[in-house]
């Protein structure tokens, strides 16, 4: 009758102890499944675990809710289902990121439609071109050298689908007193040869083709150079050189032809 005050308080410490332990061991997995957070889908939709250290695919379907058999089979594993730590698993797959799904956006179809509203149209181009009279053949045009008549400058395109040619003109812009161009309109963008061919009594003193490029919109001026040619009469002109210039020799042969007579007569 003495023991069983001994014995009774041993035991209940002794079942007391035991079921803190099975609380504790129970509780350690809930609280782990507790802690996991499930990661955000990637941009393809893809859910992904990274193994940790100490994972195995049982821990793994406990801890995610994700069956050791979806594991296998998606992430192609083995039998044994061996796993290696930061290796990247499958555990499912939802939507992307923002929950929105990828599209193919329309820039392309905006940039490929672009030029359709913006066609190279005629008429937007001028080419003008002037004959000048470089009264002092230096090649630059001078305020008092204004344009030469009776000249031909044409325009062509350098793939042969444009040429026009006009006639110079001597005439003068009342409002600005500057010599008249030579204008070609309604001209397509696009590169171009300016030719020039001066009238009779000049002398080009530039050269008379251009390559230019010309844009829709803009205007390009061109400008050629000529010289008045020296004329074939008046003392020094190159119209009587020729008959003076015998006159000169006839002279000459008489002259010499009286020194040897001379000479001969003081001998005798």
């Amino acid at each position: 009758m003495k023991i069983r005050p001994i014995v009774f308080p041993g035991t209940l410490l002794a079942l007391a102890a035991l079921i803190l332990m099975s609380a504790s061991v129970l509780a350690a997995p809930h609280g782990q499944v507790q802690q996991y957070a499930t990661p955000t889908p990637r941009p393809d939709g893809r859910i992904i675990y990274i193994v940790q250290a100490g994972d195995t695919c049982t821990r793994i379907s406990l801890l995610t809710g994700v069956s050791e058999e979806y594991l296998r089979q998606t992430n192609r594993l083995d039998e044994n289902c061996t796993i290696i730590e930061n290796q990247e698993l499958v555990i499912g797959v939802g939507g992307p990121a923002g929950g929105e799904t990828p599209t193919v956006g329309p820039g392309p179809t905006l940039t490929e439609s672009q030029p359709t509203p913006l066609p190279e149209e005629p008429g937007l181009t001028e080419v003008c071109v002037l004959l000048y009279a470089d009264v002092n053949g230096d090649g630059l045009r001078q305020e008092a050298e204004f344009g030469v008549p009776g000249g031909a400058v044409s325009v062509t395109s350098a793939n042969g689908t444009y040429s026009q040619s006009q006639q110079t003109v001597a005439q003068l812009d009342p409002d600005t007193v500057e010599p008249v161009r030579t204008c070609f309109g309604n001209v397509p963008a696009g590169r171009y040869t300016v030719s020039a061919a001066v009238p009779d009594g000049y002398n080009p003193t530039t050269g008379l083709s251009y390559d230019i490029e010309v844009a829709s919109g803009a205007t390009a001026y061109v400008a050629f150079g000529a010289q008045v040619r020296a004329q074939d009469a008046g003392v020094g002109g190159t119209g009587g050189s020729p008959l003076l210039g015998i006159l000169g020799v006839v002279i000459l042969l008489v002259g010499v032809g009286l020194g040897v007579y001379a000479w001969r007569t003081y001998k005798r």
